[in-house]
Formats: structure tokens, C-alpha cells, sequence
């Protein structure tokens, strides 16, 4: 992983959801058996996984480099929601979560200043994250498409 990166990838589950510290770990369990048999990943694709249950489940981490949005795993974290987030957005749990461990991995410098939040649909044909989440994260600071082109990706 070549830190600090500049990209944060936004990526949702597309599947069920969760409340629950027992059932948002049940959850991410299940993403990573997923991954691994049916990929034959090492682990889970995502650096990390956020439930509506507030709490930021690491996956594959700040250092190492995931399998979470093809062409820029080196340079960027992916973060997966657990649920679906076509019709809806997630709840303020889910969301405060996401803003902490964006800022954290700002302050540790895990996340250049100069960073590019983006939805996954940005780079690969895809819904992810979904339209109501997609909608309301073009409206965060740091979500930035023409930030691909400035930095040559």
C-alpha cells in the first residue's frame, strides 16, 4: 500500500443489514467467508466494514492492500456499509462512524491531505454504493471525481 493514499472508496453490501454488534459482526463474518472461498482472497476485500450499529469492523486495514475497487487498491481504502443503500441512506451511526474513520486516518497520515472521496460507480460500472448513498455523498468534503484525471489514474 503506498501510504499516505488519496483515494477513499465508498461501497456497499448491496444485502441485508444490521443494528446490532452481534448481527453487523455476523455480517462482516459472512462478507469475509464470502470473500475468501468464492474469491480465494487471503481475506475480506475492504479495508474497513461499517454497520448501522455504529462501529467500524476492520478489514484488511490501513497498511495492506485490499481487493476492493480494481485499478486503484493500491492507492486508495475501500469502506463498505453493511446493507443497501439503493432507496435509502444509512442511518447517523453508520455515517458518524464513516466521518471518524476518515478523520482518523487523516490525522494518522494514513490519508493525504489532498485525499478524493468517491463512490465506487465512479471508477467501474457498477450501483455501488448504491443511489441514495451515491447522492448524498457527492456532497461531502473531499468527494472529488476530476481529482482521477488531475492525479493521472
Amino acid at each position: 500500500m503506498l501510504l499516505p493514499v488519496k483515494y477513499v472508496f465508498i461501497h456497499h453490501g448491496a444485502i441485508g443489514s444490521c443494528y446490532t454488534k452481534a448481527s453487523c459482526t455476523r455480517m462482516v463474518k459472512g462478507y469475509q467467508n464470502y470473500h475468501m472461498a468464492n474469491n480465494g482472497w487471503s481475506d475480506i476485500g475492504y479495508s474497513f466494514v461499517v454497520g448501522e450499529d455504529g462501529n467500524v469492523y476492520e478489514a484488511r486495514g490501513w497498511d495492506a492492500v485490499g481487493a476492493h475497487t480494481n485499478g486503484y487498491n493500491d492507492v486508495g481504502l475501500g469502506i463498505c456499509v453493511i446493507g443497501n443503500f439503493e432507496n435509502r441512506k444509512p442511518n447517523e451511526a453508520a455515517l458518524n462512524a464513516i466521518k471518524q474513520l476518515i478523520a482518523c486516518g487523516f490525522h494518522n497520515g494514513k490519508l493525504s491531505p489532498v485525499y478524493s472521496l468517491l463512490g465506487h460507480r465512479d471508477v467501474r460500472s457498477t450501483s455501488c454504493p448504491g443511489l441514495s448513498f451515491y447522492n448524498l455523498i457527492q456532497k461531502w468534503p473531499h468527494y472529488n471525481v476530476n481529482h482521477l484525471k488531475e492525479m493521472g489514474s
